[in-house]
C-alpha cells in the first residue's frame, strides 16, 4: 500500500467548509466522516481531515491557532498545468475563498494561493517537468 497523508485541519463550520471544497471539485469519504469530521479526498493518497474545533482539540493539548491572525501551516498542491492552477484558484475565490499571496511566475514554475473559509492557506503550483528533469542530471 502506498504511503498516505492525512492533514488534520480545525474548522469552525464543517458544513460550510465541505460545501466550499465541494465547489472546487473535491469530495468527502463518508466512511471517515461524521457530524464532527469530514475526510476531504484530494487524491488517492492525500486527504485533509476537516475537524470541528472541539473534535480537533481531542488530538492536542495546545491551543488551536487563530488562523485569522497567524499561519499554522501552508498546504501546497501540485497542478498538472498553469491552466489547472488558475482553474482551482479562480474556483476557490469565486466560492468564498480569499486571496493569500501574490501569484508567482518564474516561467518554469507558476503558482497562486488562496485562503479557505477557515483562513488556511493553500498554494497551487505547476512546475515544468522538463525543467525539473534537467535539474536532476
Amino acid at each position: 500500500m502506498p504511503q498516505m497523508i492525512f492533514v488534520n485541519l480545525p474548522v469552525k463550520d464543517l458544513e460550510a467548509t465541505k460545501a466550499f471544497f465541494g465547489k472546487l471539485g473535491f469530495s468527502c469519504n463518508p466512511q471517515f466522516s461524521d457530524e464532527n469530521a469530514a475526510c476531504l479526498v484530494i487524491s488517492d493518497t492525500i486527504f485533509a481531515m476537516l475537524l470541528t474545533e472541539p473534535r480537533f482539540k481531542d488530538f492536542t493539548k495546545k491551543e488551536i491557532a487563530d488562523s485569522t491572525k497567524s499561519t499554522e501551516v501552508i498546504l501546497a498542491l501540485s497542478a498538472e498545468s498553469r491552466e489547472k492552477v488558475d482553474e482551482l484558484v479562480d474556483a476557490a475565490l469565486a466560492s468564498g475563498g480569499s486571496p493569500a499571496n501574490e501569484p508567482i511566475d518564474y516561467g518554469h514554475m507558476y503558482g497562486r494561493s488562496f485562503q479557505d473559509p477557515n483562513h488556511h492557506i493553500w498554494e497551487v503550483m505547476w512546475m515544468d517537468p522538463a525543467a525539473v528533469e534537467g535539474q536532476q542530471g
